[in-house]
């Protein structure tokens, strides 16, 4: 059987095809007042976070999410790994620990035979395998385009659960993964990107953000997220806003993908770039083209964005070299003066 590009069915690959933040922001702007007549649910829309999760009153929280998306790679295996991993780290950027998924799946089945979509569970099961939860189930239809995913429950003890709001001022800015995803994934998209490049994008997108269940039990982690498709100045907008605190980020010292600048020479922009520019850019200090086509590129499964306190950095950084893990710090956290400023300054 020939194996056919999924790409091409993708209007927008992977989170690059989430709907951009200030039109989320007015589908949701009916939902915070309906929040409020259930007193357990202490994480839902209002704060932006990465998941909702509901306080079972015996110092534990139950953490749910969802996440699909239609291809962001050609091979169907891996955009069913991609796509779980991608899920299974909202539990993870939330300090908690993952417990089941069930898989969310669209199928084109005049275009796309079954044993293709067969390839995508396989991968969803690997990942959840990795994360040591069971794939428990799901539901199925078919649809014009393909889309997969998962919904992911979770543990969290509640006294650790971090919020995109509970950020402090004097916390430093440290990210997992380097950025760039979406440069590559929309070059491969466009039958552009280079061999040497071929299987960067793919590993990092596979990588499980594991280490958030670690930090979440840390009193010096402040806040997490994990950075998608609303780019890194998405991400750090949302912990800011809710924070009201300004942050200062060093453009250089925030890794990137090598290779990053010759697909921005190549325009391989994904439009969620720009979609996320028109969204905030208001709120951000001013920045160059090329910064903008790095720190807005949509990512999908991209790395944890972690605000830590300075002054009590000892207990993280003994998790961070246990579990040899890659870490740069990119920026920090300071008082919000005026009301008028911008929220993030790129230095």
């Amino acid at each position: 059987m020939e194996m056919p590009r999924l790409t091409q069915f993708s209007p927008g690959a992977g989170c690059g095809c989430k709907i951009s933040p200030r039109d989320l922001e007015t589908i949701l702007s009916g939902t915070k007042t309906t929040q409020q007549q259930f007193k357990n649910l202490i994480v839902g829309n209002n704060t932006k976070d990465d998941a909702a999760v509901y306080d079972l009153e015996n110092g534990t929280s139950i953490i749910s999410t969802t996440d699909f998306f239609t291809p962001i790679v050609d091979d169907p295996y891996y955009f069913g790994k991609i796509a779980s991993v991608n899920a299974i780290s909202d539990i993870y950027a939330m300090g908690g620990t993952p417990l089941m998924a069930i898989a969310i799946l669209g199928w084109p089945l005049e275009k796309l035979p079954a044993e293709i979509a067969s390839k995508v569970i396989d991968g969803a099961k690997d990942a959840c395998k990795e994360a040591g939860i069971p794939l428990a189930g799901g539901h199925s239809i078919d649809i014009c385009d393909p889309i997969f995913g998962l919904a992911v429950t979770g543990t969290i003890e509640t006294a650790n659960i971090k919020k995109n709001c509970s950020a402090t001022e004097n916390c430093s800015l440290y990210l997992t993964k380097p950025l760039g995803i979406g440069l590559l994934t929309t070059a491969e998209k466009r039958s552009q990107l280079k061999d040497e490049h071929k299987n960067i994008a793919i590993e990092l997108m596979s990588k499980l953000n594991k280490i958030g269940e670690k930090l979440g039990k840390l009193n010096c982690v402040k806040a997490m997220t994990d950075v998608t498709g609303f780019g890194l100045l998405g991400h750090l907008l949302e912990v800011c806003e809710g924070s009201n605190l300004n942050a200062q980020l060093e453009f250089n010292a925030i890794p990137k993908i090598k290779g990053y600048e010759d697909y921005i020479e190549l325009k391989t922009i994904p439009g969620g770039t720009y979609r996320n520019w028109k969204s905030y850019g208001d709120k951000i200090a001013k920045i160059t083209e090329q910064q903008k086509f790095i720190l807005c590129d949509p990512q999908t499964s991209g790395g944890l964005l972690i605000a830590v306190e300075q002054s009590e950095e000892k207990a993280f950084f003994k998790i961070i070299e246990e579990a040899e893990l890659e870490l740069t710090k990119i920026g920090h956290l300071y008082q919000r003066e005026s009301l008028n400023q911008p929220f993030i300054y790129i230095n």
